[in-house]
């Protein structure tokens, strides 16, 4: 009896030894690993392939529109380079986009500082929510037209009330996704960290905030991209000679619609970077965590 049980017992370890061996050997296969860097090549280009392809789409639909109407309204795509190359060039579009990196930034952090706190006083106290939801609502529905006067009064022209008006316009989005992050972590997670004693700081540093932290990175994605729009609108409403809202301005009074385009398409490829550095502070948070 004890000499089947043996061989059995022998006959069980061969088999669980000899089997993560022919698993190694599988992996090993030259012919398996040409095939996963294959496919990890292929995920690749349908990763890159679809924005390349739209943006050639574009591209075509350009060259056979501008034929059939005025240079004016839509200038030809050779004009829109050569204002794009004189105008990095001559380091016009490099000083105008820099003023606007730092009204977008500055009220973006601003935002961000407001919207942590806020957002979380919301998802966790009731009284705190229905107290401050209205005035947020309220400041999210007025027209920033409507804001940039009075911010205009108070601190005057320039630099100070647009990088306030893009905090206005990031703060509402990015507290309401934070809240929403907050909100719905696993109570039993909490419950159970709190019978072993965590509370106060430690609750929060180790426990809700990593698994708060996709939701604060989506609004940080959603405020980073969203802060370029708020400080072009303060530009164009400030009307002053900086920044790239401006010169979209002074290229519209001038009738340079090459201008124009050049300068729209500076705006996006900067808003291609914001998002592009979001992305990759998502990917880093989720290594981290």
């Amino acid at each position: 009896m004890s000499v089947k049980t043996t061989m059995s017992e022998k006959l069980a370890l061969d088999t669980d030894t000899t089997e993560p061996v022919e698993g190694a050997r599988r992996t090993r296969d030259p012919a398996i690993q040409r095939g996963q860097a294959t496919q990890a090549v292929m995920q690749r280009v349908l990763l890159f392939a679809p924005p390349i392809l739209l943006a050639l789409f574009l591209l075509a639909g350009w060259f056979i529109a501008y034929r059939h109407v005025s240079n004016l309204i839509l200038p030809a795509p050779g004009d829109t380079f050569s204002a794009l190359t004189a105008g990095i060039a001559s380091g016009l579009f490099f000083s105008n986009a820099l003023v606007t990196i730092e009204e977008s930034l500055l009220g973006f952090v601003l935002a961000l500082v407001i919207a942590l706190p806020l957002g979380y006083g919301v998802a966790k106290s009731r009284l705190f929510a229905a107290t401050v939801q209205p005035y947020l609502a309220a400041g999210q529905a007025i027209p920033a037209v409507v804001v940039y006067p009075l911010l205009s009064l108070w601190f005057g022209y320039g630099f100070i009330p647009i990088f306030i008006l893009c905090m206005l316009v990031v703060l509402f989005p990015m507290v309401i996704t934070i809240a929403l992050g907050f909100q719905t972590i696993d109570r039993s997670l909490v419950d159970a960290a709190r019978v072993e004693g965590a509370s106060g700081w430690p609750m929060f540093a180790r426990i809700e905030f990593p698994l708060a932290s996709p939701a604060i990175l989506a609004a940080i994605r959603t405020g980073l991209t969203l802060s370029i729009v708020g400080a072009i609108v303060g530009e164009f409403i400030n009307q002053g000679d900086q920044g790239l809202g401006s010169l979209v301005l002074s290229a519209r009074n001038q009738f340079d619609s090459a201008l124009l385009f050049a300068t729209l398409l500076v705006m996006a490829v900067l808003a291609a970077l914001y998002y592009g550095f979001a992305w990759g502070l998502t990917k880093l948070a989720n290594r981290m965590y």
